[in-house]
């Protein structure tokens, strides 16, 4: 694929908002507003992927990171990371997916190291395979 193919401007635009995206998280993380970062590792992934899909001219709709990782073509053991990741998209943040008390009384520390850990991982590897699109 040459570069007349691929949206620089778009993937910059959604890659530039991952990686906020996940710089917010952190900083939850040290705040211990664990379900926050949960939820915004989950977030910073979904904006990584779409930067990939929107910047190759892919539709990118949807919050499934399982699906478009597997869109993408991404091996198994990101798939994977981002199923993991999928499931930090609703209860991190409605009271009512929970019996009692509010999402903040469910997630840990190492809820918080691991979701970031994982969307990191993501966000390095849609760039990696960004910029192999651009050798080509």
């Amino acid at each position: 694929m040459s570069d007349n193919y691929l949206d620089e401007d778009e993937f910059r635009r959604w890659i530039k908002n991952a990686k906020r995206t996940l710089e917010s998280a952190k900083s939850d993380q040290s705040a211990e507003f664990n379900n926050w970062a949960c939820f915004k590792a989950q977030q910073s992934a979904e904006f990584a992927l779409k930067a990939f899909m929107r910047g190759t001219g892919q539709p990118s709709f949807g919050h499934s990171l399982s699906a478009m990782a597997q869109q993408i073509g991404f091996p198994r053991e990101f798939i994977e990371m981002a199923k993991s990741l999928d499931k930090y998209y609703i209860p991190t943040r409605y009271t009512d997916v929970w019996p009692e008390g509010i999402p903040d009384d469910y997630y840990t520390r190492v809820d918080a190291e691991n979701t970031i850990q994982i969307a990191e991982s993501i966000i390095d590897e849609v760039i990696r395979r960004w910029n192999s699109l651009k050798k080509e």
